[in-house]
């Protein structure tokens, strides 16, 4: 594939992911909780150290964010095993359950637009489902970072 295609597809796919962000749902939770909640979500308990660095956010500013996740319910401290003076933030239940709800609502406003769609269009993004997938698992965190 050429560099000016490569350029096209990656604007593309940019447009598309800010269009999703933009037309998203109001939801209890805001776009930093949730994407803090999907990371403890998939890579189990994390220090806020590590939160951080993975949402690109200060140390500080994910303190209170954890905080008042803390105070919904969503999240739970514990000791960390290594180091006893540093404590690992988990999601609970009541946090996934948040989190599922806020994907539901995504998967809805995504569904509604695929229904859209003339058959030929949704053959060829089903078509491109494992080059997607594939694209998605080259920029998940290091799960041993």
């Amino acid at each position: 594939m050429e560099r000016t295609d490569r350029a096209e597809l990656a604007q593309t796919l940019r447009e598309l992911t800010l269009s999703f962000l933009r037309d998203a749902p109001r939801h209890d939770l805001s776009r930093a909780a949730a994407g803090t909640l999907s990371v403890l979500d998939r890579l189990g308990p994390q220090r806020i150290t590590a939160l951080a660095e993975r949402e690109a956010v200060s140390q500080p500013s994910m303190t209170g964010l954890v905080q008042r996740l803390e105070s919904l319910g969503y999240v739970e401290r514990s000791a960390d095993p290594e180091d006893g003076r540093a404590s690992l933030v988990s999601v609970t239940a009541e946090g996934v359950a948040a989190l599922e709800s806020r994907r539901r609502l995504h998967d809805q406003i995504i569904d509604d637009r695929l229904a859209a769609l003339p058959e030929e269009d949704l053959r060829a993004l089903a078509g491109a489902v494992p080059a997607l997938q594939h694209l998605i698992s080259t920029t998940e965190p290091d799960v041993n970072r």
